[in-house]
Parts: C-alpha cells; structure tokens; sequence
C-alpha cells in the first residue's frame, strides 16, 4: 500500500517535473530530502538516523521555520553551513552532512537552494533531535580541526582538456550528487579517501550502513544502460536496491536526460586499477546449485540471464562480483525492492534468511559469484552473519 500512495503520488508530479523551479531541481540533484525526511515524518523536518563510529547523528529541520528551522538564515551562513560545514552559530556540522562534496557546488545553485527552501518550503515547527554522542566525544571543537585537514576549499574548476558534458557530468557527481559519500572507501578518520577522479581510489567502492556501495570505476554497461538504470531503477539486465533506491526515488529520477548523460558520460571515462584476482576466489558447489535451483532459478533463470527490464541478470552483475558480498548478501537474507518511480512500480524479491543457514546462504553466494563468467572472492559462513546481523 505505501508503495502504491508513493507510486500514485509521483504520476501526480511526473507531468510538472519539468516545471520544477530552479532551485528545487539543485534540491532535487542534491537529494537533500534522502537525509532530511524522516520515513514518516513532515517534509524536510530532519530526524533521519545515521550511525556513525562517534554515536547516534540525526539530520536537522531545514525548513524556513524560524524556532526549528533556517528560517533566521541569512544566505551568508546557508552557505557557510552547506559549503564550509559550519552553523549559522558557529559550531562545526558533522560530515554525515556532505558538506565535503557540496563545497564544490557553484555560488549559483546555492543561491536558487536557498531562495528554494526559504520561499517555496513550508515552514514546520518540528523540533530537532538531538544526537547521541557521548562526552567527550561531543565536543565540537575537534570538528574545525578535521575541516582544516580534509575539507578541500573551492568550487568545481572544469577542466580545459574535457568537453563540457563530462565537466557538467564531473560537476554533479562530485558536488550535488555527492557519490563519493558512498562510493568512496574513508580512511581512519572517517574522511573520503579521494574527491575526484585523479586519484584511483575515488568512487572505487565504500560502505554505508552495514551496505556496500559497488566501484563505479569501469563499470561494464552502455551509456544508455547507466541513464536508464538511474532514471528508472532498472534496465535491460540491471536493477538497483538497498540505500541507491532510494536515491533513484528521491533524486535521479527527477534530473534531466541532459544531465544524466552528463554523469553517464563522466562516470564511464574512470578507468579501474588492473584488478588483482582474488585471494581465495568463490568455488561453485553441488549444495550451492542445488539451493540456486529451489530458491532462484526460477525467476533469475537457470543460467543466471534474468528477465529483460523485469529481473536482473546474475551473470556479470555489479552486486554478485563486488569485492565485499554485504549488499548481496542483504538481498538474499532480506530480499530487495527496485526503487518506485514515476515509470514503475516496485519489483520486490523475497528473502530467504528464514530458511537458510549461514552455511547454506555462504554455498550459495559463492555458486553465484563463480559461475557464468562471474569471478570473486569466497564468502564464508562468518559473512553471512555479519551480513544477518546488519540486516535486523
């Protein structure tokens, strides 16, 4: 039923999607209301939990309410706070805010933002949450340190050398779209190791929420699959699920063909490492075969082909061949939705946590990820229960 009220509620809104003012469509890139809508909560009002190694962080109202909200903002410190991490108060914001991406986002955009959230935003009067960090762990001051050492300063400089639709593409990948927040494996202070695409390490595959977020480094898909896939949430062989859903949902699905193919076209010019071969690599075994065939050849086929823009092809896909199996096997334990947009309603899989066993879920990963031409490393029993536990 919530799915369908989403599904109905977004047909109303596909037809004036192109209408959408300036500053709404850099909300939309942005995707600011993937961290400031709570699942039930007013739009915007904040209250979205991210888990962080310091503690329990929720996200703030931004409506133009002025007791909760940034309704005494002045544009000044809207873009203090967005592109420098810094309250209109003065204490620093944690990085849960990607203030670290938004920093590359032109005065321009910050600018129809702000005139979005302060004029066309209903104010709310939805108190914040407060974060649950213990002493000394919540002390602030640290904060201006670590903005010294990694907030790199300045907008996105295009470069001369690329064509306008790669730097548009570079532009929102790196900035609004903050793909690195994801993407990007964080070193021991928690900071994206790398920004751009002049280092190897940028969006080479991080983890978010107990989900591993995929390289997007020579991703092996046309341009036209990329902007489908992040238009619809789904294509030809590909479907997403788990956290990126919900950016398709929320955000993608509203930006333009133009502007998508900027970021298709951005994102397969990223050339990968040459890929070491797995320590251990998976091994196909007759009781990972025999699981494949009572729980998922039926809809996935028996060789793995999947169904063309219904069910997703196992051969040669992104999640089953990823070096770390977390999404994969959240998707067999849990199951997996496709994101509802204006073009379709959800796919859902059901998951089989209820009738395998760490073992039997481990036999049948590594079947999946060493057949049909897949190649990847062995998932152990102790995978799947990690995995289980993220999943509670």
């Amino acid at each position: 039923m919530k799915n369908l009220m989403i599904f109905a509620a977004l047909m109303a809104t596909a037809g004036s999607a192109m209408a959408m003012s300036e500053g709404e469509y850099v909300a939309k890139s942005a995707d600011c209301a993937a961290c400031h809508t709570a699942p039930d909560g007013k739009n915007l009002t904040g209250g979205v939990h991210f888990a962080t190694p310091i503690g329990d962080v929720y996200s703030t109202n931004i409506t133009p309410d002025i007791q909760h909200g940034i309704g005494n903002y002045r544009f000044e410190d809207f873009d203090k706070a967005l592109r420098k991490g810094i309250a209109k108060d003065g204490h620093a914001l944690y990085p849960a805010m990607p203030y670290t991406s938004y920093v590359k986002m032109s005065e321009k955009d910050m600018r129809a933002l702000y005139d979005y959230l302060m004029k066309e935003v209903k104010p709310q009067p939805v108190a914040n949450r407060d974060n649950n960090i213990s002493w000394p762990l919540s002390i602030r001051w640290p904060m201006h340190v670590w903005n010294s050492v990694y907030l790199e300063d300045g907008e996105y400089i295009p470069q001369s050398e690329q064509s306008a639709q790669w730097n548009r593409g570079a532009y929102l990948v790196q900035g609004a779209g903050h793909c690195g927040a994801c993407h990007t494996p964080r070193g021991w202070a928690q900071q994206e190791k790398a920004v751009d695409q002049q280092s190897p390490v940028y969006l080479s595959g991080g983890e978010v929420d107990g989900w591993s977020a995929p390289s997007l480094r020579e991703l092996n898909i046309s341009q036209e699959g990329l902007v489908t896939l992040l238009k619809t949430g789904r294509n030809a062989h590909d479907a997403v699920s788990g956290p990126m859903g919900d950016v398709i949902t929320n955000s993608t699905q509203f930006m333009t063909d133009a502007d998508l193919n900027s970021m298709a076209v951005y994102l397969l010019s990223l050339k990968a490492e040459t890929p070491q071969k797995p320590a251990k690599p998976a091994v196909s075994t007759p009781a990972g075969q025999q699981t494949f065939m009572r729980y998922c050849s039926t809809c996935h086929g028996v060789n793995g082909e999947g169904k063309v823009f219904a069910i997703p092809a196992l051969a040669g896909n992104l999640t089953v061949n990823a070096e770390d199996p977390q999404t994969l096997l959240r998707v067999i334990l849990n199951g997996g939705q496709t994101p509802v947009t204006a073009e379709h309603m959800a796919n859902t899989m059901p998951g089989y946590g209820w009738a395998l066993s760490d073992q039997q879920a481990a036999d049948l990963t590594n079947t999946l990820r060493a057949s049909w031409g897949n190649h990847a490393t062995e998932v152990t029993p102790g995978d799947v229960a990690k995995a289980r536990k993220a999943g509670k």
